[in-house]
C-alpha cells in the first residue's frame, strides 16, 4: 500500500474514533495518560494557554498556533510540536457542522526522548544552537497509524497501562524521525543551550509575578547575557521581557475573567507596581483597555459564537 492511501486510511480512522470518543464539542481529557481530544464544529476565537512539551495531531480541520510574532498553521497533513513551556495562542481556522475539527493532543515527558534516542541510530543528533521552540512537521503514515493504536486503546481500558507506554514510544519514535527531530532531541539534551533556555522558561514560568533576573537565569543557562537573550528569542520567539510580560498579561486576563477583580487588583497580582502601565499594556496586547476587553469577552461568552 502506498504512503498516500495508508495515511488518507489512518486519517478517516482517526476521526471516526475521536468522533466517538469526543462525540460533541470541547476537549475531552481520556483514560490514556497525558492524552486528550477535541471536537469543534465552529471556527473559535483565539485561546491563551501555556502548553506543556506536546504534540497536537489533527484528523480534520485546521487550527494555527501564535508564539510570538509566529504563527503557525497545521492539519491532517502537518503536525506541530511544541518542546517547551510556551504561552501559545490557539485558533480554529476550519470546521463547520458538517466537517468539524478533530484532533488529539499528547504531552510527554522530555525524558522518554533521551531513552528513545540511545536506543536509536536512525535518529539525527542534536543542533548546538538553541531550536524553536515549536515546530511544524509533516505528518507520516507511521505516525498516524500509531496514533490510530493509542486511540483505539480507549475501547479496550485494561490494555492501557501496559500497552500506552509502549505505543507513545513509538509515536514519539516517529516525530524523531520528522525533518525536524533533531530539534525535538536538543530540548532533551541536558546541558544543551535549548535544554538550558527551556529551564529557564520555566522559572519564569513559575515566578512571573517576581522581578526578571536576567543576568542570575544565564548565569544558570552557562550563557552571557547577550547569549541568553539571542538563545532565548530563538526558541520562543520573543525577548526574555517580553515573555515575562505575556505570561503576566495573559494571567491577569484569565484572573479578570475567573474571578470578577478589577484590572488594578488583577496588575497587582500579576506583578505589576503600576495600574497605569498594566492598563497601557494590556490595550497594546488586546486593542483595548481591561474591562472593556473583559466585558466584551464575557458578553461573547454568553451570545456564543
Amino acid at each position: 500500500m502506498d504512503e498516500t492511501l495508508r495515511t488518507e486510511q489512518a486519517l478517516r480512522h482517526l476521526a471516526d474514533m475521536i468522533l466517538r470518543h469526543a462525540p460533541s464539542n470541547g476537549t475531552f481529557p481520556t483514560s490514556v495518560p497525558n492524552l486528550s481530544l477535541m471536537n469543534a464544529d465552529h471556527l473559535s476565537e483565539p485561546l491563551e494557554s501555556v502548553y506543556k512539551p506536546s504534540l497536537c495531531l489533527v484528523a480534520q480541520g485546521a487550527k494555527t498556533a501564535t508564539l510570538g510574532d509566529e504563527t503557525y498553521r497545521y492539519d491532517p497533513m502537518t503536525f506541530v510540536v511544541i518542546a517547551a513551556e510556551l504561552p501559545i495562542i490557539s485558533k480554529i481556522v476550519e470546521a463547520s457542522p458538517e466537517v468539524p475539527y478533530l484532533s488529539l493532543k499528547l504531552s510527554f515527558d522530555p525524558d522518554v526522548i533521551l531513552d528513545i534516542v540511545k536506543e536509536s541510530s536512525r535518529i539525527s543528533t542534536s543542533p548546538v544552537d538553541a531550536s524553536p521552540g515549536i515546530t511544524m512537521n509533516r505528518t507520516s503514515p507511521g505516525l498516524l497509524e500509531a496514533a490510530v493504536r493509542l486511540v483505539q486503546l480507549l475501547d479496550t481500558p485494561e490494555d492501557i497501562p501496559v500497552l500506552a507506554p509502549l505505543i507513545v514510544r513509538e509515536i514519539l519514535y516517529r516525530v524523531l524521525q520528522s525533518e525536524h527531530g533533531s530539534l525535538i532531541h536538543s530540548f532533551a539534551m541536558v546541558g544543551s543551550h535549548s535544554h538550558n533556555i527551556a529551564q529557564a522558561i520555566r522559572m519564569i514560568n513559575q515566578q512571573y509575578a517576581e522581578p526578571l533576573a536576567i543576568e542570575q537565569l544565564a548565569k544558570e543557562a552557562s550563557l552571557s547575557t547577550s547569549a541568553f537573550h539571542k538563545h532565548f528569542k530563538r526558541v520562543t520567539s520573543m525577548s526574555p521581557l517580553q515573555y515575562q510580560k505575556t505570561l503576566r498579561l495573559q494571567e491577569a486576563r484569565r484572573i479578570m475573567l475567573a474571578e470578577t477583580v478589577h484590572a488594578s487588583e488583577a496588575a497587582f497580582r500579576v506583578g505589576y507596581e503600576s495600574p497605569s502601565q498594566f492598563s497601557r499594556e494590556y490595550a497594546r496586547m488586546y486593542g483595548r483597555p481591561p474591562m472593556l476587553d473583559i466585558q466584551d469577552q464575557r458578553a461573547s461568552a454568553i451570545t456564543g459564537p
